[in-house]
């Protein structure tokens, strides 16, 4: 990581975690005259085999994806709200990739992830999108927790 992280890449899934993130970033960003690239990616899962091959409406696609960028944009306003120069992405793939690939299309200095603290079992079936981004990310994460974070 630079010394002042200048570009910073904030994951949003819209609960108080990744809130927690951008509140961060916010800070990060006012305090090093920084720029911030909100990242959602909706994932509608689709399985490898599928042998009644059922297929996910494209209507309700759509709608996920006009759902999740209204409220991308919503987030936005609220940051430009607070004098921060903002990006939005919006991805269809999982998570963590997505935050990786614009983290090193936008050449970030920082990746903001939220974390639920998810632990055994849980975690295990789960995953954790903070971890991925960790192993992967071109740069430094740093992980944020809203206080709240149940194990």
């Amino acid at each position: 990581m630079s010394a002042q992280p200048r570009v910073l890449v904030v994951a949003v899934d819209f609960s108080k975690c990744s809130e927690a993130a951008v509140e961060a970033a916010v800070s990060l960003a006012k305090t090093f005259k920084g720029v911030i690239h909100l990242v959602h990616a909706f994932d509608l899962p689709v399985p490898l085999f599928n042998p009644y091959a059922v297929s996910v409406p494209v209507a309700y696609v759509n709608e996920a994806r006009e759902a999740a960028s209204q409220k991308l944009e919503e987030l936005s306003e609220k940051v430009r709200a607070e004098g921060v120069e903002v990006h939005s992405h919006l991805g269809e793939i999982p998570a963590a990739p997505t935050i990786v690939r614009v983290a090193e299309e936008v050449g970030a200095d920082l990746v903001l992830v939220g974390t639920r603290g998810h632990t055994g079992v849980k975690h295990a079936l789960l995953g954790s999108v903070a971890e991925r981004t960790v192993r992967t990310a071109p740069c430094s994460v740093l992980t944020v927790k809203d206080g709240e974070d149940d194990a």
